[in-house]
């Protein structure tokens, strides 16, 4: 017979056998609480002081108590400021457990609990207090329980610890700090000869080793093994290894073939069953879900998985929500894994302390490589206090394949008497890191500059990480300035990528201030998204620069003229080839701003494979356009990974903005235009529309039309630079008015022309000198905000932009309605003012009537006013606060950076400085056409 079917054989006998005797071999376990915070029971609770102190109530569980309405909210700031009036929480749940379960060990298990935890069974210690917040521990209660009867559950928790290192190392921490059970409670009842756990190391070339903690055998076992894929087909035959009476240990161990590596691009799970039996009988049976995959640091060399070395591309996640704090639930987890592969990232660090079960299930199921780590924020656990609590985290999150290195605590709260702790409990031996610090080879610091340092980092001699960086306060840092960042990582062969701060505000919300979300000052909203996972900007712009499909063309706005449809694709995955990638490409045209129909029109469309690019690549993406593709505005591509999400939609124009400004402004007309000079002012008119021109500085006074007054004002003025005038003159040009001036200084023409249509064209050109450097260049107008309702615009959007954020955003026919959003502190996304990328029109919906403005020039930007932001912030608040121009509506050529948190943007990189004239200084011109009324 032939030995695979032979090796199918046996294992299907197996499992056969092994499914006839689980029966009452397994694990059993039995919810004393809900299982998340959309799924919670009540208990009976009493909080010692703050809200609703001193009376017995009821409260879900799992819950932080501040976020039901009990007790002190309180950020870690407040720490000293005051004691803890909602120090103690106590609480009470009655339950019954089968009678069938007398003859089994049964473990209480709480998920975590803030801070010391005291559990008594039926009046009875179940063992000492548990101290740390972060962490699931259990104890054994058999002999506290009355079975088939009720039982009494007490459980005290304190929010703040006996031990003063627990509370420098969890407490006294730059995040809320909340009280109570927090995660599930719940029962695990097993046989007397048991399986305590198993810890799995299972390499990509389809080496395992499973380590198998046993107890209470009383005579020789067997141990036998098994790998399956998830829908039950075994993958192998059985393995086993024999265990002695009283032995408390045993090692399984076998080479399977043909496995699937787990990555985070291929996130391939299977299943592991662990069987103890004796001659006679099955004692217990367990599983466990793995991923075939080896993790490691290679010195001087990079982080390598699978043999391959990758970058982690990750940021750092915090486990809240605004209305249930810590509480969190499967489906959340869900979707913050999603959104974190959204951004093209393929990691993400737990900070500050380990996370639910379900998010590590999430990661391990939809891919990402996940940094575990221990809490320790500026401080760190005694070895005596920090000892158990690693062994907790380990022993429960080590067979998680998304679990690639361990964090032994935060920026100084390591000690690393600690670390061989991490490497006992761990078969795998995963790399331990100390953030913020140079340590077991790795240099993972803090809030670096740009090429920073001389030895160190960009150029020092070790594999770097930072685990933070890029603070993303407010609407500063996280995208803007990470494509410098990341373009010198790929060019460092020392590079392993690196984690943004932060993925989400931590806002919650606050029934004792009416319901608000408080983000607590400047300390909390440093997040990519929202409190409740509302997108920034940066989120697009991370996308855009983390694709692993990389467009060379994507560095510009428009097709070259030259164009043939071949667009050359660089592969930026690890494991996957580019073939593997669809691609679906548009040809584009877009309304007009008068036009009454607003929808783009798809004029063509297609999709294709990708070429065969292998990782680190590159190649020719060939789409086949039809001949007449250049007659269309625009050309749309969007890639499609082998799991059917979207990667990136690239987009460029066709057209360029004189072809369509020509295409909107241009109407024949009846009438003509006249001019009308007195010693103030100069009246361009027609038949329904009068434009009155500023003699003293050929600025625009006033426009009226249909009767109606226009507010537009003030411009063209320079936002950066001089400008004397120095001669006006108004001349009849064919059927149009014409208002000329000549200036000194850097403003040298300007132009002002009524058409008989009723368009208003305005033409513009300035130069600066030699090496100038400017924070803006461009000009501006003056308009009342509180006259705007909205804006409609074609170009670059639906998100504003930054000189150093310019990725994350698509051209198309964008809508939006006014807002005044301050990023970070309120969450109305996309933010109306701003910066907008390469217009080629804009509508302005006022209450005087609409505003269309049409330019001819390349790589406008349009500034519709000055964003709000936020007062009294005591970090820096100046390295993300902007400095606008004067006026509201602005036409500029060169725009701001803005920085983070910790520095200011040019720290950041080039795309951080001011905007520099090249050597022998440059001519800025532009023409913008104005349209008043429908």
């Amino acid at each position: 017979m032939n030995p695979g079917n032979i090796v199918r054989i046996l294992a299907s006998l197996w499992l056969a056998f092994a499914t006839l005797v689980a029966h009452g071999t397994e694990t059993e376990t039995q919810r004393l609480s809900g299982s998340g915070s959309d799924d919670t029971v009540p208990w009976e609770f009493k909080v010692s002081g703050g809200r609703q102190a001193g009376e017995w109530k009821t409260i879900p569980v799992p819950s932080n108590w501040e976020m039901q309405g009990f007790g002190t909210y309180r950020y870690w700031s407040d720490w000293d400021n005051s004691p803890a009036p909602d120090h103690t929480g106590w609480y009470r749940h009655r339950f019954t457990v089968p009678a069938a379960w007398r003859s089994r060990v049964v473990d209480i298990v709480i998920g975590a609990a803030m801070t010391d935890t005291e559990v008594r069974i039926n009046g009875e210690l179940a063992g000492p207090a548990h101290r740390g917040g972060f962490y699931e521990f259990r104890y054994d209660i058999t002999k506290l329980l009355r079975f088939g009867e009720g039982n009494l559950l007490e459980v005290t928790v304190r929010k703040f610890s006996a031990d003063e290192s627990i509370n420098k190392a969890e407490r006294r921490a730059d995040y809320w700090m909340f009280g109570g059970i927090y995660r599930p409670v719940w029962l695990e009842a097993r046989p007397a000869q048991r399986i305590v756990c198993v810890a799995v190391d299972a390499r990509h070339t389809g080496e395992l080793s499973a380590r198998v903690q046993l107890a209470g055998l009383r005579a020789e076992a067997r141990l036998v093994g098994q790998v399956e894929t998830l829908d039950g087909q075994p993958l192998g035959r059985p393995f086993e290894a024999t265990a002695s009476a009283g032995q408390e240990q045993a090692v399984l161990a076998a080479t399977l073939s043909e496995v699937k590596p787990w990555s985070a691009e291929w996130p391939q799970r299977y299943r592991l069953r662990v069987v103890l039996e004796s001659a006679s009988e099955v004692l217990h049976r367990v599983e466990e879900t793995i991923g075939f995959r080896t993790a490691e640091l290679r010195p001087g060399d990079g982080f390598y998985v699978n043999g391959r070395k990758i970058r982690l591309k990750g940021t750092n996640r915090h486990s809240i929500w605004p209305t249930s704090g810590r509480a969190t639930n499967r489906a959340l987890s869900a979707q913050d894994v999603q959104l974190i592969r959204g951004m093209n990232m393929n990691a993400v660090r737990m900070s500050h302390y380990p996370p639910d079960r379900h998010f590590l299930e999430a990661a391990d199921e939809h891919g990402l490589y996940v940094i575990d780590e221990l809490a320790g924020w500026q401080d760190a656990y005694s070895t005596d206090v920090g000892r158990p609590l690693v062994e907790e985290m380990v022993r429960r999150d080590v067979n998680h394949p998304s679990v690639v290195i361990w964090a032994n605590g935060n920026e100084g709260g390591s000690n690393p008497e600690l670390v061989p702790v991490f490497q006992r409990e761990d078969p795998q031996r995963r790399l331990v890191i100390h953030p913020w610090q140079n340590f077991n080879g790795i240099n993972t610091s803090h809030y670096e500059k740009y090429d920073a340092g001389t030895g160190w980092f960009f150029h020092g001699p070790d594999v770097f990480m930072p685990t933070e960086f890029l603070h993303g306060l407010y609407d500063g840092g996280s995208g803007a300035g990470l494509e410098d960042w990341w373009n010198l990582m790929l060019r460092s062969p020392l590079s392993a990528g690196g984690f943004l701060w932060a993925f989400a505000d931590e806002g919650i919300v606050r029934a004792d201030r009416g319901g608000r979300v408080d983000v607590a000052g400047n300390s909390a909203p440093d997040g990519i998204v929202g409190p409740y996972r509302e997108k920034e900007g940066s989120y697009f712009a991370i996308r855009e620069i983390w694709s692993p499909v990389y467009v060379e063309e994507s560095e510009q706005a428009r097709l070259a003229a030259s164009f043939a449809g071949h667009l050359r694709v660089h592969n930026r995955y690890d494991f996957t080839d580019l073939n593997q990638v669809r691609f679906r490409w548009q040809l584009v045209d877009y309304p007009s701003p008068t036009s009454r129909d607003g929808a783009e029109h798809i004029a063509a469309e297609g999709t294709l494979a990708g070429p065969a690019v292998a990782p680190g690549s590159a190649g020719l993406l060939e789409i086949p356009l039809p001949s007449n593709w250049k007659k269309h505005h625009a050309l749309r591509l969007t890639a499609i990974d082998p799991r059917d999400a979207e990667v990136f939609t690239w987009s460029w124009m066709i057209a360029d903005t004189r072809t369509l400004a020509r295409q909107i402004v241009t109407a024949s007309s009846p009438g003509r235009a006249t001019a009308t000079d007195d010693a103030e002012k100069i009246m361009l008119s027609t038949d329904d529309t009068q434009v009155t021109i500023e003699r003293a500085t050929a600025e625009l006074r006033s426009v009226s039309h249909g009767g109606r007054r226009f507010s537009l004002a003030g411009g063209p003025r320079l936002v950066s630079g001089e400008a004397r005038l120095k001669r006006l003159r108004s001349a009849q040009e064919g059927d149009s008015a014409v208002v000329t001036a000549e200036f000194d200084g850097d403003l040298n023409g300007v132009t002002w022309r009524l058409h008989a249509n009723g368009w208003l064209q305005l033409d513009y050109h300035y130069h600066f000198g030699s090496h100038a450097e400017e924070k803006y260049l461009g000009v501006s107008f003056d308009y009342p905000e509180k006259l705007v309702s909205g804006l409609r615009w074609l170009g670059q959007g639906p998100y504003r932009v930054w000189k150093n954020r310019r990725k994350g955003v698509g051209f198309g026919v964008w809508e939006k309605a006014y807002n005044d959003t301050m990023t970070g502190l309120c969450w109305e996304y996309p933010e109306f003012k701003g910066f907008h990328a390469n217009l080629y029109w804009a509508k302005l919906a006022t209450t005087e009537g609409p505003i269309t403005m049409v330019v001819n020039g390349d790589d406008l930007f349009l500034r519709v006013f000055t964003p709000a932001q936020p007062e009294g912030a005591s970090v820096e608040p100046h390295f993300t606060r902007v400095e606008f121009p004067r006026g509201d509506i602005s036409f500029l050529h060169g725009i701001a950076p803005i920085g983070t948190k910790f520095h200011p943007p040019e720290d950041h990189g080039p795309a951080g400085q001011p905007n520099m004239m090249p050597r022998h200084g440059r001519t800025l011109r532009a023409t913008i056409y104005f349209r008043f009324g429908e």
